[in-house]
């Protein structure tokens, strides 16, 4: 079988670049070892996190350090077998998460993430998939003062440089959104830009089928059986069906891109921070209104239609090593006392891999060193968030369009000596 464009990895990003090549009139297959959004994809908070400027950093402060090396908190757990392993991308990560150093890749970062809504929206609407969407945003409560002024003063900065919304909550606006929850909380701080997902497994199995109606197929293959055919100007890619044959790839496989990418030849500095969910039931008479997080604990409560998903933090640890959910079990015990959770509604804890570059900004664009060969990857935290716009901008490149943004920031270079 031959096909214009092989989209490897049926997550957020790769479904997404399949429907823009597709709108462009491109024959693409998208390739999975599973299904659609069947691994990082699948366990998320369910959030299109338009206020989520700044990704992610390395703490700098010695008390936040002295608490992670303890090992014993919610939002941050490591192995300490695979420590060794990572210390060069934490040393980078940890730079690149200096102040001057977060506020630059804010700057570059921010224009994927004010996208993120607008470009979502497209494909929700083409997907019919509004039954899934929520546009009310999300809220972080407080049970320190110390804490809640601290997230205002930053929510101010944030607004003024970037332009996203935010309400202050007292205590009683709290209540009154949540009149279930049992702490003792002085406030709260709403992001009304954002949208949340009831069902992100859903959506994306509805962005799929939009994909099929464009023409677009679903195979299983194995990325890792890639290899040059036509005289290095194609691609060839081992499936159930026989070879599948392309002349571009792209590479959108998440925290598993180096099972091309090495064997390519490209040494790119990813790692990953594991994450864990659970649904819940909720006890007679409580309900869960809103996507809430429990600021100064570090875990994350979503109503979604699967039941109130409780998501932790990261987990530093290898890939592809056995599940060690005990941030789930510290974040649960806490959540029980925050809110009247009932029954674990999954047979077992969920777990998925975020991929995490040690700049916190994601690699899209042309491979250096070999024809008709992309990358899309490297997202961390905002995969869900970021998908649809990476999609569309790395379509728009393959297809030699003005891309709606620039994309010279997120370039694999960067790390290519």
């Amino acid at each position: 079988m031959k096909t214009d464009v092989i989209v490897l990895g049926a997550g957020v990003v790769g479904i997404s670049t399949a429907i823009h090549l597709a709108r462009r009139g491109k024959s693409v297959v998208l390739v999975d070892r599973r299904g659609a959004a069947e691994e990082t994809s699948y366990g998320n908070a369910g959030l299109i996190q338009r206020e989520g400027v700044f990704p992610y950093g390395f703490p700098h402060d010695f008390g936040a350090l002295f608490r992670y090396a303890l090992n014993n908190t919610i939002d941050a757990h490591y192995h300490p077998s695979a420590i060794p392993g990572i210390i060069p991308f934490l040393a980078r990560y940890w730079w690149h998460s200096g102040f001057r150093q977060h506020q630059s890749i804010a700057h570059l970062y921010a224009p994927l993430i004010e996208n993120s809504i607008s470009e979502h929206a497209d494909l929700i609407a083409a997907s019919g998939a509004d039954d899934l969407i929520r546009k009310d945003g999300w809220m972080k409560v407080f049970r320190t003062e110390k804490e809640r002024d601290k997230a205002y003063a930053d929510a101010e900065k944030l607004s003024a440089n970037f332009g996203v919304n935010h309400q202050k909550l007292t205590t009683a606006d709290v209540a009154q959104a949540e009149p279930s929850i049992r702490a003792d909380l002085t406030g709260g701080l709403r992001w009304t830009d954002p949208w949340s997902i009831l069902d992100p497994q859903g959506l994306l199995k509805r962005y799929l089928a939009y994909f099929q109606s464009l023409g677009g197929q679903l195979k299983a293959g194995d990325a890792a059986t890639i290899e040059h055919v036509l005289e290095g100007e194609g691609w060839r890619i081992a499936t159930p069906e026989g070879p599948l044959e392309g002349r571009e790839v792209v590479v959108a496989l998440g925290p598993w891109a180096d099972t091309v990418t090495r064997k390519l030849g490209y040494r790119f500095p990813l790692a990953v921070k594991r994450g864990y969910h659970m649904h819940y039931g909720a006890q007679d008479g409580a309900s869960l209104n809103n996507w809430v997080l429990d600021a100064e604990r570090g875990y994350f409560l979503a109503p979604m239609n699967q039941g109130i998903r409780l998501t932790t933090g990261a987990e530093f640890a290898r890939r592809d090593t056995r599940k060690t959910p005990v941030q789930l079990r510290r974040a649960e015990k806490v959540a029980r006392e925050f809110f009247p959770l009932a029954e674990r509604r999954d047979e077992e804890p969920w777990m998925g891999s975020r991929p995490c570059t040690p700049d916190m900004m994601p690699i899209i664009g042309k491979a250096p060193r070999h024809a008709g060969l992309w990358f899309a990857f490297g997202h961390a935290h905002h995969g869900m968030t970021l998908g649809p716009i990476t999609g569309r901008v790395l379509a728009e490149k393959m297809l030699g369009e003005r891309t709606v943004i620039n994309i010279g920031p997120y370039r694999p270079e960067r790390f290519i000596a």
